[in-house]
């Protein structure tokens, strides 16, 4: 949980370092990488909190998870 987390974090600090080189140099090729990374980083972001709610839906708070056999 706490990788997912830092992995969105630095990612979107890519995303800005590569827009601040932009906005230095207007070397075209930052925009894109900037824009790329910040694709990547909704999508998983998105795929992050998917994956929340539907842990909440699948085990809501308050009811026992059912016991694991082995």
């Amino acid at each position: 949980m706490a990788f997912f987390r830092v992995l969105i974090g630095l990612l979107a600090l890519a995303s800005v370092v590569c827009f601040v080189l932009y906005a230095t140099s207007r070397d075209p090729r930052w925009r894109q990488r900037g824009w790329l990374i910040m694709k990547w980083t909704l999508i998983a972001s998105l795929g992050f909190f998917a994956v929340l709610i539907a842990e909440r839906l699948i085990f809501p708070p308050g009811v026992p998870a059912p016991p694991v056999t082995p």
